[in-house]
């Protein structure tokens, strides 16, 4: 009998061990964040505001690499906004 309690308690702690090493090797979702503007990416002053949007998420603490930014432009097409959010 104190043979099968052992070897229940080893069984269980394995069990966790390995739930425990599974658990840890998640990988971490990355945030994921759009700029969107009805202007063209050629726009001159665009480049000002990509910074400046930069520089936001800097101070709100993202850095890059531990964030992911989408760009989409409308090029004038401002009924496609909705879109190129989504």
């Amino acid at each position: 009998m104190k043979k099968a309690a052992a070897l229940s308690i080893l069984v269980a702690v394995i069990m966790l061990a390995v739930a425990v090493i599974a658990a840890a090797q998640q990988p971490m979702k990355i945030p994921r964040r759009g700029f969107v503007t009805g202007v063209s990416c050629s726009d001159p002053g665009i480049l000002a505001r990509t910074e400046a949007f930069r520089q936001g998420l800097r101070e709100l603490g993202y850095v890059e690499g531990t964030i992911i930014v989408e760009y989409r432009y409308g090029d004038g097409k401002f009924d496609h906004l909705s879109e190129a959010a989504a």
